[in-house]
């Protein structure tokens, strides 16, 4: 039995007393970028094998997962890939997903193909989007994205996007020393005063196939006296409790950056997020070795109360806390990858 629209949700704790509030779906595990830290060509090159359209979860299996998410406690969902705007149709889900009471709807994305698709997705309800642009520098982004996409194209999706309405757009950057990490100071340049704001994440051991090296990682705080020294900063307050990103204002009032710390000051003590693959298994943590089935729990005709009961269990046995414990004893645990259940 589906939960009451109008009734009040229940607040699920972990083992860490960390409530459940957010969630990710995945909505393919198909990508048209390669870039190495999340699909490298090595690892997803043309024989790689993607799940088969029937084991992909439908819209209709999509949207019962997040309305029973919502009744416990559910605020904020987004949904993620591989790249989303890959999946057909995705504004028919966004609108489905729109009709659920309470839910803030967010979609990140590479903004590949957001300019033919932005003004139909904010008409079917989404609310916000998340763009990944690693660099303003034509030559250093295409070798990341390694399909040779320019950055044109994802400047174009941003702003095909503000005039939908899906504005302010935040921008995502994850940097890698001696890759992209010299064009950052621009990147942040060329947003401010736009009312986009770009977050630099640190690059991070998700999965086991994106050579992840710690000398790789650039800390937030190297970034920050970097940013700092050419566009005076101000440090913000959190927006509220478990927000990821480290706020800091610019000092003229002109917007503001994010930094996402997960490798140098983990975030997890505050960490409120569950995931959905593709093919409908639930993930408690970004780093997680293993899901736990809920399609097939579905299609064998398991109610919503029964879908509830196995998700709170879930979430109450929870105990991630991957990023805290990062060690030369953790590098070689198997890790699920980022492109299969969204970064």
């Amino acid at each position: 039995m589906t939960a009451p629209r109008d009734a009040a949700p229940l607040t699920v704790f972990d083992r860490f007393e960390r409530s459940l509030r957010d969630l990710r779906i995945s909505v393919t595990d198909r990508c048209n970028f390669r870039c190495p830290y999340c699909m490298p060509r090595e690892a997803f090159g043309p024989d790689f094998q993607f799940l088969p359209r029937e084991e992909i979860l439908s819209f209709e299996e999509i949207t019962r997962i997040a309305r029973v998410f919502a009744s416990l406690g559910v605020r904020k969902l987004r949904l993620t890939g591989g790249e989303p705007l890959l999946r057909n149709d995705l504004p028919k889900l966004v609108e489905m997903l729109a009709s659920i009471d309470g839910i803030d709807l967010a979609l990140t994305t590479n903004a590949s193909l957001l300019a033919s698709q932005a003004r139909a997705l904010a008409r079917a309800g989404l609310k916000r989007v998340t763009v990944s642009l690693d660099s303003l520098d034509d030559e250093v982004f295409r070798a990341m994205n390694d399909v040779d996409v320019p950055v044109a194209r994802v400047l174009e999706g941003i702003a095909a996007a503000e005039r939908a309405g899906l504005a302010p757009v935040k921008i995502n950057a994850v940097v890698r020393r001696g890759v992209n990490d010299h064009t950052l100071v621009d990147l942040a340049r060329h947003f401010k005063g736009s009312g986009h704001i770009v977050r630099f994440i640190e690059f991070m051991d998700v999965g086991t196939t994106n050579g992840w090296r710690l000398d790789e990682v650039v800390a937030a705080s190297a970034l920050i006296e970097r940013i700092d020294a050419e566009l005076p900063l101000v440090p913000l307050d959190p927006n509220y409790d478990g927000e990821v990103a480290r706020r800091w204002a610019y000092a003229d009032g002109e917007g503001e950056i994010g930094l996402i710390t997960s490798v140098t000051e983990p975030f997890c003590a505050t960490c409120t997020r569950a995931r959905i693959s593709a093919d409908g298994r639930l993930y408690t943590c970004l780093f997680a070795v293993e899901g736990v089935e809920l399609r097939d729990r579905m299609r064998a005709g398991a109610s919503d109360d029964e879908l509830a009961a196995t998700m709170r269990a879930v979430w109450e046995q929870r105990e991630d806390r991957y990023s805290e414990l990062r060690s030369e004893a953790t590098s070689d645990l198997p890790r699920v990858e980022m492109s299969y259940i969204g970064g």
